[in-house]
């Protein structure tokens, strides 16, 4: 009679009451059935008690009403094992509802939030991520070179500058005297070959001298080049750079010119 007053009751709230009222149902079969297996005890009881006495009559009458209190105990068994049939399918009912429910609630979740994924402004913001973190590097590299010059002794530069200069002028001077015992040696090669060593030594006296003069300049030319690069750049890392691959070019002109005359 709800509908007469304009409520209207949901599927949920049907299928609770029902649930209700088959649990009660169940409730009360479980009271009957209690109820006639103690009258089962009491007429057990009574029929001992005429067959006793003799009253054969009366155990007739009392072992069809027996008869008949066991059967109902027994329909009472079934009933409730159909109610309980009944309030699981119920509840199946139920579980599924909430199932539905759950992903309805779920499927517009979905939407809602697919509705509101734009792929440009994603693209974009994707965008913008990468420039602000190309330049978040940028600026990190700039305060780590800034902190190394910071954190950088110029004594020790100085230092480093003058340990370089020694250590290319040692170099310069076993040049030197590698270059000066190479023409002996070419000349007592030529001597035990057995022939003839003055034109070989004079053919080579100029081309030697004006090969001494080429590579010597070049030297010095690295040599001012790394000088001034290193009191110009002192403090910056590429400088640093520059000053490493000259000091690599000077050695490679020193073993290459070592390596000709010995040739």
């Amino acid at each position: 009679m709800e509908w007469l007053f304009g409520k209207r009751i949901t599927p949920e709230e049907m299928l609770r009451k029902n649930q209700r009222a088959l649990n009660k149902a169940t409730r009360d079969l479980d009271r009957e059935k209690a109820r006639m297996e103690q009258q089962e005890k009491k007429i057990i009881a009574d029929i001992k008690k005429m067959a006793k006495e003799g009253q054969m009559e009366s155990v007739k009458i009392m072992s069809k009403d027996l008869v008949r209190t066991r059967r109902y105990v027994k329909k009472f068994m079934i009933m409730k094992a159909n109610i309980q049939a009944v309030s699981l399918k119920i509840q199946t009912l139920r579980s599924q509802n909430a199932m539905a429910q759950a992903m309805k609630g779920v499927s517009k979740a979905m939407q809602n939030m697919n509705r509101q994924l734009n792929l440009p402004q994603i693209q974009k913001i994707l965008q913008e991520f990468e420039k602000q973190s190309e330049i978040m590097d940028m600026k990190e590299e700039i305060m780590n070179d800034a902190i190394d010059d910071a954190m950088e002794d110029e004594a020790d530069e100085e230092e480093s500058d003058a340990i370089v200069s020694q250590v290319l002028d040692e170099l310069g001077l076993q040049l030197n005297d590698q270059l000066s015992g190479l023409p002996q040696a070419t000349a007592s090669l030529s001597v035990s070959g057995g022939k003839t060593a003055t034109p070989v030594a004079g053919a080579t006296g100029g081309m030697t001298t004006d090969a001494d003069a080429d590579l010597q300049a070049r030297l010095d030319n690295l040599r001012r080049e790394l000088l001034f690069r290193s009191r110009r750049k002192r403090n910056n890392k590429t400088g640093s750079v520059l000053c490493c691959l000259l000091r690599i070019q000077i050695i490679l002109l020193n073993y290459k010119s070592i390596h000709k005359y010995v040739i």
